[in-house]
Order: C-alpha cells, then structure tokens, then sequence
C-alpha cells in the first residue's frame, strides 16, 4: 500500500513520539537521578537527568520562564502542523516536509514531558519514581521536567592553562546530556541545512523565472 507525503509525515511524527516517550517512561520507571549504565566505555552512557529549560540542558528564566517556553512550544508545533498542511498542499520537496515532520515530532516529545510529567510521577531523587503516585505528582501541568539521558563524552580532556578563565579545567566533548527529541529536532534542522538548495529548487526558480524541470 503506497502511503501519501502526509500520511508518511504522520506516521513518522507518530514512530518518533512512540520512541521517544517509552524510552523517557522506562527511564523514569527504572532509574533514580543521576544513575547511569555504560553502553560503550567512557563513549557512550545513559545517564538520567532532567532538564528543567530548553534542549540539551539548557535554563530559561525559573518557573515562569519554563512557562512561557511550554507555551511558546505549543504555539509553535499549532505553527509547525498547518505549515506541513500547506506544504502538502503545495507539493513541497517531500524531503523538507519529513524534516519539518522530524521537528514537530521533537518538539511534542518535549512538551509532552513538560506538560503531564509533573503530573504522573514523584520525584526521582533517591528513587525510582512512581507512575501516578497516589499523593500526586512532583508538579503542576506544564511545569513538568523533560527527561534526559543520552551522554556522549568522546573527548575529554584539560584546558591549556594560559586560555583565561577556563585554563586547567575539565573539557569534555560532547558534554550535553540530551534525549530522543533533542535529536529528532536537531537531525531535521541539520538537513534543512545541508539540503536546502535541493529542497527550495523550485521555489528559486519561481523567483529566478525560470521553468520547472
């Protein structure tokens, strides 16, 4: 069964979600904060943290920051859903259509933590958190914290001491410890990047005049 663009975005917004989710529920469900298993040495750990802010462990602004970001996300994926409608409409480059689909995706993943985590689980210092405890969640809707835990230290190492301020400290690369959606968001825009001029081919030339292959 041959599936449309639309459908295909769907379903791989659907597939992303699925993924992203069951992972942050399993971490949530089996591990207790700051607990980590190493996958490949020192390369490759999860290591489960939450970010209280923006992607990959970033802050914004305490609690009412946190808000404004929620609801800024929302806004945004409502924005980013009707685009990928008039991108279809338009016969956009499937391409850029599954890109946008990729960022959607990490942005619901991400505010799905935000809105309703707060809500199903206790804290998870010192414990496993529970799954809707009966006293209730460690925090009200939309103040929830986005569940982290893909680490990448590939390089570590020490600053020369003359660099200022930071000489002789740690330096560690990649040090962000991330999730699935951080990833899905990141891929999309990469490609966006990387592809541009074969995706807005037609676009450019509409404006240059010139006929489409």
């Amino acid at each position: 069964m041959n599936l449309s663009t639309g459908k295909k975005a769907a379903l791989l917004i659907f597939l992303i979600l699925l993924i992203d989710q069951t992972v942050k529920i399993w971490i949530k469900t089996h591990m207790t904060m700051g607990q980590e298993y190493r996958i490949l040495g020192d390369w490759f750990i999860i290591h489960f943290t939450e970010n209280n802010g923006m992607a990959f462990g970033m802050e914004f602004g305490g609690n009412f920051g946190k808000l404004i970001l929620s609801m800024f996300r929302i806004l945004a994926i409502g924005g980013g859903i009707w685009y990928i409608f008039e991108l279809i409409k338009t016969k956009a480059h499937s391409g850029f259509i599954f890109c946008i689909a990729l960022i959607i995706a990490g942005a619901l993943g991400n505010v799905l933590d935000s809105a309703f985590y707060g809500l199903m689980f206790n804290e998870s210092y010192y414990q496993v958190a529970q799954m809707f405890p009966e006293g209730g969640g460690y925090a009200t809707f939309l103040h929830g914290r986005v569940v982290d835990m893909l680490y990448f230290p590939l390089i570590k190492g020490h600053y020369p001491s003359w660099i200022p301020y930071v000489g002789s400290e740690q330096f560690i690369f990649f040090r962000p410890v991330f999730n699935i959606a951080d990833s899905s968001i990141t891929i999309g825009v990469f490609i966006i990047l990387i592809f541009q001029k074969k995706f807005f081919k037609a676009e450019t030339e509409k404006v240059a005049g010139k006929p489409k292959d």
